[in-house]
């Protein structure tokens, strides 16, 4: 799979075969016996081209690697401990991106970004209200 997703377009056989033969010695019957399992798992889509068939990977990496963590979580008796101990494993860099992440899922969904930010001014505690101030005002204005 992993010479198929880096490829990113349909591939043979015979292609993956050179490709794998730089670093190891592989049988053609091999690698064309994986792409049949592949195809067989339904991870792979083939079309027949003359007498050989070009395969071409169904979802992307991503798409894999997030079925995975989401099938794992889903199996915890106890899926926010789950998530703890997940997170508790990441470098800063994978934190950072799961920041990242979070803050894109969120412009996606614009009700989960409103709830949050209306979660996070009710969290914050109200500024004093000062003598001869108005409730409303703004800071260096005048209230209405």
């Amino acid at each position: 799979m992993t010479r198929v997703w880096e490829w990113n377009r349909p591939v043979t056989v015979r292609e993956v075969l050179e490709d794998l033969q730089k670093e190891r010695s592989i049988a053609y019957t091999t690698v064309m016996t994986v792409l049949d399992n592949l195809h067989q798992k339904g991870w792979v889509r083939r079309e027949a081209e003359g007498r050989a068939y070009r395969y071409e990977a169904v979802s992307t990496r991503a798409a894999y690697s997030a079925a995975l963590m989401n099938e794992a979580w889903s199996a915890s008796d106890n899926p926010a401990a789950a998530l703890v101990a997940f997170f508790g494993m990441m470098s800063p860099e994978q934190r950072q991106a799961l920041r990242d992440a979070v803050r894109m899922v969120q412009v996606d969904d614009p009700a989960d970004a409103q709830q949050e930010q209306t979660a996070a001014r009710e969290e914050q505690p109200e500024a004093p209200v000062g003598e001869g101030d108005e409730p409303g005002a703004e800071a260096g204005g005048k209230g209405r």
